[in-house]
């Protein structure tokens, strides 16, 4: 069930954990075209034969892969409503633990700031700041952890 939230209801939920997405498969095939997409065709990403010999027995999703999920992991998950939302940057990214091959991730976002904006033409603003948490399902660290800076207006 999608949770949603208007930006004048956004700062009263600072601190709280807002939405917990569905999971998600990693397959090869998206490992894959994420690296023709990048360039990156380090073996341990796109070569099973090679990878099996690896340190993990099979090949690994991208960090930047990962990090690159999380817009879409977020949209299954909340939907905060504006007529206009602008990606702002990345306070600090981490990937604590790799994502192998078929793996099953979600997104846990937790509301970090919400700060006002001076207004455009007529529409407010708030400067929003949401902890991505990316789990991998059934490992005892997080793939990743970002937090997501957003300028949003209604």
């Amino acid at each position: 069930l999608m949770r949603k939230l208007t930006l004048e209801e956004l700062p009263a939920h600072v601190g709280e954990e807002l939405a917990v997405g569905k999971w998600m498969t990693i397959d090869q095939a998206r490992i894959d075209l994420f690296a023709d997409a990048t360039g990156d065709h380090q073996w341990i990403h796109v070569d099973p034969a090679r990878a099996a010999d690896g340190p993990y027995g099979r090949t690994v999703a991208h960090g930047f892969l990962t990090l690159s999920l999380i817009p879409m992991l977020f949209q299954d998950a909340l939907e905060i409503a504006a007529k206009l939302s602008i990606n702002y940057g990345l306070d600090r990214v981490r990937f604590p633990h790799p994502v192998l091959v078929d793996s099953r991730i979600r997104g846990r976002f937790k509301l970090l700031e919400a700060r006002p904006l001076p207004p455009i033409g007529a529409m407010a603003g708030l400067q929003v700041k949401m902890e991505a948490t990316l789990e991998c399902e059934g490992a005892d660290k997080p793939a990743c952890v970002a937090e997501l800076v957003t300028r949003r207006y209604a």
